[in-house]
């Protein structure tokens, strides 16, 4: 059929839309229409997860402070729940945890930066294609390996220079959660120091200034927000690090500075109570949500933290 149109005092035809032309309108109209709800929905997935972790968290860790004091579970300085006289503080297991953090952002935290800086700076592109993928390597590797390296290889190396070091100690665990999160410290912050824009460098080189002192003067200035965001996420990776601390650091959990003894993380309690040994329902195994819920509050803070320093620093171009 044609239909008649009208155009400019005359008279044009035209044929009507076919059924294939209107099934794609239609076809269209319906996706643009699906999208935003199907994506709302994905959106949604990790929003209702995390309410899910927080609701499971301190559910049950309110059931299990009705037993055993607040106060009581972060002023006491022993943790021992599982055998008599019991004692449910947490400064034990917070001190190893921080202990194996400290050492390793010593150990990531100079090596990762030093890297992205040759990286962005010093590398040739070529030289970066290949250096940057084997570099990111490290953070495929399994933590299990990683956890039998630190106890099989790292220990025993650390026992040729301090013969009194015992078999489970925290410099050596730390040491490798500290190689472990190298990459995420050197990708993240070469990705902000690329970000720097030229001109500021061949601003510095046409003053007279070297490489060296772009590097270091010019182009980490202005990247500092991203540094202190790669930081801060390895800072958080490593303090929820469960199964290299589980293998190589010990099962002690001991208030103690010295990181040649064997001490108990957060993560590693949870990973020694979960096992199946202790009766669902329990005291015992409600501290283990308690303990969840410290270590998910501190991860949180540290995050709220970095946000608040990357942006008091954040530079715009």
């Amino acid at each position: 059929m044609k239909e008649e149109v009208v155009r400019q005092g005359r008279t044009e035809s035209r044929p009507n839309k076919t059924p294939a032309l209107r099934f794609k309108n239609e076809r269209t109209s319906l996706m643009n229409k699906a999208m935003p709800v199907i994506l709302f929905l994905c959106a949604a997935v990790s929003i209702l997860t995390t309410a899910g972790i927080v609701y499971t968290l301190f559910s049950e860790s309110f059931s299990f402070f009705k037993h055993i004091p607040i106060a009581d579970f972060f002023t006491q300085t022993r943790w021992n729940p599982l055998m008599e006289p019991k004692a449910f503080g947490i400064w034990p297991l917070l001190s190893g945890t921080l202990m194996i953090t400290v050492i390793a952002c010593l150990v990531a935290i100079p090596i990762g930066l030093a890297a992205a800086i040759y990286l962005s700076e010093y590398a040739p592109s070529r030289v970066r294609q290949i250096v940057k993928p084997i570099l990111e390597v490290l953070a495929g590797v399994p933590t299990i390996v990683y956890g039998y390296f630190a106890l099989t290889f790292m220990t025993p190396f650390l026992q040729n220079m301090i013969p009194s070091l015992p078999i489970f100690n925290a410099l050596s665990a730390g040491i490798v959660v500290g190689i472990m999160i190298i990459p995420m410290v050197s990708s993240l912050s070469e990705d902000a120091m690329m970000a720097v824009p030229k001109s500021l460098r061949q601003g510095a080189y046409a003053l007279g200034a070297t490489k060296f002192e772009v590097a270091l003067r010019i182009v980490l200035p202005a990247a500092f927000s991203g540094v202190v965001s790669a930081s801060v996420l390895a800072f958080s990776r490593a303090i929820g690090e469960t199964m290299i601390v589980t293998v190589a650091a010990g099962a002690t959990p001991k208030l103690t500075a010295n990181p040649m003894e064997s001490i108990q993380t957060m993560t590693a309690y949870i990973v020694q109570v979960s096992l199946g040994d202790t009766q669902h329902g329990s005291v015992e195994y409600g501290s283990i949500f308690a303990v969840g819920a410290t270590l998910f509050v501190i991860t949180m803070l540290l995050n709220i933290a970095a946000k608040k320093l990357a942006k008091r620093f954040r530079e715009e171009y």
